[in-house]
């Protein structure tokens, strides 16, 4: 009998250990789970690749985080109280992002910053369990549905609204009678993948027609494979879903093989570092953005260059200090309210209207039913080796789109 027992125990011990190692990886919950007390710190954590596939945006992008929190409590904290921001790199990969949420988890941070979307999206049920508002980087539609990501938030426009929007400025100026062409490509990784469904129907119900698509790695260095077959088929316009390596990467070998087309990039495509990379290849590229270029004359210019003592960023540490803020301004609002709870920021951030993040980007609004914080997205153009703003382009918020 001891034996039997004992070997059941084992098994028990097994399966626990697997369901915690599957899905259990955030921390107890307790009565007491108030994330900070009145003048004491708010601690915030961040999961970003800062070594990995995406680090060369995702590093600006962290330190953009770190300005904004330095903002925030250079300019009286929230309410007094300090934020105490602990930044570690999850080199964009899962199991490491995982580690890392257990151990904030388990310290009862009030929020984490988030970053990729493989992380973020497998994170989502976790931050729901342990109740911890998590914003993030990926900008996944899936995320804006609040009835499968309640405890998800970023600050921009979502991929597919980002992606319908360039769609929406190019027909919009399409001069010819005939139908414009149009083709895709992206890496095989989930935030590559994210807007394709979306823009590809989005593109048929605007008139588009499109004529090709291919993957390309994030760590591409060579692309006329994928490029070739596209040449005889003219493109009118091509999307680049990668970061600025791979796009740099289609950019030159476009230009070495003859291929003409108006390329739009997302999010992560274009920046600084791309025309440094690129060359003249880049020039009158389009490029989504979600924040003010470094150095554009909007109100909160000055403060994101004070922090940064006036040495030029990439767009991306802007969008990073928008981040900050916009958590900040939940922050604020909760503990204006009573103790910060996971519960309690969540319900301030979806009672925020309107927040201006001093004009480095669109307003942003939250809602309990939807988590999509803006539906305007930056248009901008590489002129003279320049990121120049073109349009800001705005759709309306179908409820159809949500979370698609």
């Amino acid at each position: 009998m001891k034996r039997k027992l004992t070997t059941t125990m084992f098994g028990l011990c097994l399966a626990l250990a697997a369901m915690l190692a599957l899905g259990g990886c955030g921390g107890e919950k307790k009565d007491d789970k108030a994330a900070a007390k009145a003048g004491g710190d708010i601690r915030i954590g961040g999961i970003i690749d800062l070594s990995g596939p995406t680090s060369s945006v995702g590093a600006p992008y962290a330190e953009g985080v770190k300005a904004g929190a330095a903002y925030i409590n250079a300019n009286g904290g929230i309410n007094g109280a300090k934020i105490v921001l602990d930044v570690q790199d999850d080199a964009y990969n899962v199991q490491q992002g995982l580690s890392i949420y257990k151990k904030f988890a388990q310290e009862k941070v009030a929020a984490i910053q988030g970053y990729g979307t493989a992380v973020t999206e497998a994170l989502t049920r976790n931050a729901a369990k342990d109740e911890i508002p998590y914003f993030s980087a990926s900008y996944s539609a899936h995320l804006t549905d609040p009835k499968t990501a309640p405890y998800n938030f970023f600050t921009s426009a979502d991929y597919s609204t980002q992606v319908r929007a360039g769609l929406k400025y190019f027909k919009t100026n399409w001069k010819e009678a005939r139908k414009p062409k149009i083709a895709f490509l992206y890496p095989d990784h989930p935030y590559g993948l994210s807007p394709i469904p979306a823009a590809k129907e989005y593109a048929t119900e605007l008139g588009f027609e499109t004529v090709g698509e291919a993957t390309v790695d994030l760590k591409a260095i060579d692309a006329t494979t994928q490029l070739l077959p596209l040449k005889d088929k003219k493109p009118d316009f091509i999307w680049i879903g990668g970061t600025t390596p791979s796009t740099a990467v289609i950019l030159k070998d476009s230009k070495k093989i003859g291929l003409k087309a108006t390329f739009l990039t997302n999010i992560w495509g274009s920046d600084e570092n791309l025309i440094k990379m690129a060359g003249d290849a880049c020039e009158g590229a389009y490029s989504l953005q979600a924040a003010a270029v470094y150095g554009q004359d909007v109100p909160g210019m000055k403060a994101v260059m004070e922090m940064s003592k006036n040495q030029p960023q990439m767009t991306h540490y802007v969008r990073g200090f928008v981040s900050m803020l916009a958590m900040g301004e939940g922050l604020r609002l909760a503990a204006a309210k009573g103790p910060l709870t996971g519960p309690s920021i969540k319900a301030a951030l979806e009672g925020m209207t309107n927040y201006d993040p001093m004009g480095l980007a669109p307003a942003i609004s939250f809602l309990p039913t939807d988590h999509r914080p803006s539906m305007a997205v930056f248009l901008y153009k590489i002129s003279s080796g320049k990121l120049t703003f073109v349009a800001q382009e705005s759709l309306d918020r179908k409820a159809e789109w949500l979370g698609k």
